[in-house]
């Protein structure tokens, strides 16, 4: 069959990322990405420790960070993003920011890193308090609220359910409950951390509920790796990447969400 009709394949854009051993959400992130660019994806060397700060703590080391991206420079990507939530709040504002130039120098492209891309959200739509919601244990999700306060961001509430292992496997009916706990009246925004915890398809339906902009890991970290492209993220009706969503929510501060009485506060999964 003579196919030279088709004159393809198109050119096509290259974003690599770098994501721990244990990331299991490659499809996810797919589901942000418009047709012309790809993902090539590598990740860190296994390392026989559960989710933690320790782990966190390792899967960022520079060096490791550095031999992850050498992976990718045959392929010549245009921007370098790094997959994972905690390894990248670990070391704090300053720390994500060694990050970024660790990998740029090893590649020789701009670097983004998760952590990196929710500060750029935040700012992107004028959040001052903002509510989260993790997967993860009492410290490492104290030291997200850490981290965003370093930024000057508010802590607005905050659920957490105490995970180390086995994230992805948590059902978006959990995560549409835990989002409900974190949500007091005065939150701009909702952020669900863990790029290993799915979000794609909960987002709008929890901002038409909320009535506030919803982020998630691997959203801000597409959309951040794919504005250094010059292009934008491809999503159902969400308000980070979709201008007519972000004019239908309330303002920030409006009353947006149930008010969770302070007895319910004490309960596990609150800090």
């Amino acid at each position: 069959m003579d196919v030279s009709f088709l004159g393809g394949p198109s050119p096509q854009r290259g974003v690599g990322v770098v994501a721990p051993f244990d990331f299991a959400l490659d499809r996810e992130l797919w589901r942000w990405v418009p047709d012309e660019v790809s993902l090539h994806m590598t990740r860190t060397p296994f390392v026989p420790v559960e989710v933690s700060l320790d782990l966190a703590r390792m899967v960022s080391e520079h060096q490791t960070l550095s031999e992850a991206v050498g992976t990718l420079n045959a392929i010549a990507p245009e921007v370098i993003a790094y997959a994972c939530t905690s390894g990248s709040f670990v070391g704090g504002v300053m720390g994500e920011r060694a990050m970024c130039e660790a990998m740029s120098r090893a590649g020789a492209v701009p670097a983004i890193t998760t952590s990196g891309g929710l500060l750029e959200a935040l700012v992107e739509l004028d959040v001052r308090r903002v509510a989260l919601v993790t997967p993860y244990t009492v410290s490492v999700t104290q030291a997200l609220e850490a981290y965003v306060a370093q930024a000057g961001v508010t802590i607005a509430g905050c659920a957490f359910m105490g995970l180390t292992r086995h994230i992805w496997k948590v059902p978006y009916r959990e995560v549409v409950d835990m989002a409900r706990q974190a949500v007091r009246d005065d939150a701009d925004a909702l952020f669900i951390s863990c790029t290993n915890l799915p979000t794609y398809d909960v987002i709008p339906q929890l901002e038409a509920e909320l009535r506030i902009p919803v982020i998630s890991a691997n959203q801000v970290t597409m959309w951040a790796a794919l504005r250094r492209l010059g292009t934008r993220a491809v999503g159902p009706y969400q308000a980070l990447i979709n201008p007519e969503a972000r004019a239908g929510l309330g303002s920030p501060g409006a009353n947006h969400g149930p008010v969770v009485p302070e007895e319910e506060q004490q309960q596990e999964g609150w800090t």
